[in-house]
């Protein structure tokens, strides 16, 4: 039986508190943009034992937070035209 976000559901969830702020990292791409990524946790949970080491073993469900920094003018698409406003990209 699986949990929301695939984690199994023997899984524990366990609570957990940051440190510090994610830091965001900045990319600077080839064609000139620039963005931002950090990381935010969403949940932590602990699924048994590893049969080895005995270490537990953690499971963290995280999402990306994908921001814009710089975006050159000659990547930004033309407005479309009021005939294309309102129509549907599906069929």
């Amino acid at each position: 039986m699986a949990m929301q976000g695939g984690m199994p559901g023997d899984a524990e969830l366990i609570g957990f508190e940051i440190d510090e702020e994610p830091k965001w990292l900045t990319v600077r791409l080839q064609d000139g943009s620039v963005i931002q990524i950090k990381m935010e946790i969403v949940s932590i949970a602990r699924s048994g034992n590893d049969m080895n080491s005995g270490l537990p073993i953690y499971m963290v469900q995280a999402t990306n937070i994908i921001r814009l920094q710089k975006v050159p003018k000659e990547l930004i698409a033309k407005k479309k035209s009021s005939e294309d406003q309102g129509k549907s990209l599906y069929r």
